[in-house]
């Protein structure tokens, strides 16, 4: 595996941490967020994102372009299950 995709799955794995902390930190709970749910839930957003980045035409180009198909892909998902949960 090249430089450039280690760098990108990484990437897709921060942003999937912050936009999972993100949604549940926009959910009004007393106590918190729960850190296993958090990590739950961006593990369910990276595997999306990832599915996102290896299977959607736009996966066919390289670069900067795929990589933020991916991160919206996660945020559009984020998004609906806020409004799920909400």
């Amino acid at each position: 595996m090249n430089i450039s995709k280690r760098a990108s799955l990484a990437v897709l794995g921060v942003t999937a941490l912050a936009c999972s902390r993100a949604l549940f930190a926009l959910i009004n709970d007393p106590e918190g967020p729960n850190l296993l749910v958090v990590v739950l839930m961006a593990a369910l957003v990276y595997a999306a994102s990832v599915a996102g980045y290896a299977y959607l035409p736009v996966s066919k180009e390289a670069g900067f372009k795929r990589l933020l198909t991916s991160i919206l892909v996660q945020v559009a998902l984020v998004a609906v299950l806020y409004l799920f949960l909400r």
